[in-house]
């Protein structure tokens, strides 16, 4: 596992690498990943304008910020992500504010999953290659201590009871997804890493 952790470090983004990186390809309508299409670049184009709002209104809370400040120990938090996906778009500014609120606690790596495929092997939700996908690692030894995603347990739970009801995930669930981002505003996101984090720097020599 820590040579296709290495690997995928090695060949990472930080955060506004990412964004640019995303931001060019749609300039030549394009989007991240092997598979093109017109419905890609269109949900990468709906991604961007969405992660512009949350990087101008997402406030992570005090409390939480305190508890990333405290950490006793440094991590890297590497995500794995596309720039068509409508979860990581609503999650990565989250991740990249709560990095920036540690103050060097935690360093934000980014790559692209269709990119990395020994490591999102590593990662699977249900056989599935499901993201964005977040795992956090020990600097100082390289190791992973823990993953989190692709989404909160609301967001979750809301696809899993859908798809039971109706056997598909269509644009219906799709919005119904969104809205339901919209209203938490990330504080569920923001309050499962929070715990996880605590927990593993209580267990971390």
């Amino acid at each position: 596992m820590k040579i296709a952790i290495g690997k995928a470090l090695f060949k990472s983004h930080s955060y506004s690498e990412y964004r640019k990186l995303v931001s060019d390809l749609l300039r030549s309508e394009k989007s991240t990943g092997k598979e093109q299409s017109p419905e890609l670049t269109n949900y990468s184009g709906l991604n961007e304008t969405r992660m512009n709002r949350l990087e101008k209104t997402m406030k992570i809370s005090e409390g939480i910020v305190e508890n990333l400040k405290s950490l006793k120990n440094e991590y890297i938090w590497l995500v794995i992500s596309e720039g068509w996906c409508g979860d990581a778009a609503q999650l990565l500014p989250i991740f990249d504010k709560m990095a920036t609120a540690s103050e060097g606690k935690i360093e934000l790596k980014i790559v692209l999953r269709d990119e990395n495929e020994e490591l999102m092997n590593l990662f699977l939700t249900n056989k599935a290659k499901a993201i964005p996908k977040l795992i956090v690692i020990n600097r100082e030894t390289g190791g992973a201590l823990a993953h989190w995603g692709p989404r909160p347990k609301g967001a979750a739970d809301l696809i899993t009871n859908y798809k039971k009801e109706h056997g598909v995930i269509d644009e219906t669930v799709k919005t119904d997804l969104q809205l339901w981002y919209l209203h938490d505003k990330g504080l569920s996101t923001q309050l499962e890493i929070n715990e996880m984090m605590l927990d593993l720097d209580s267990q971390v020599d």
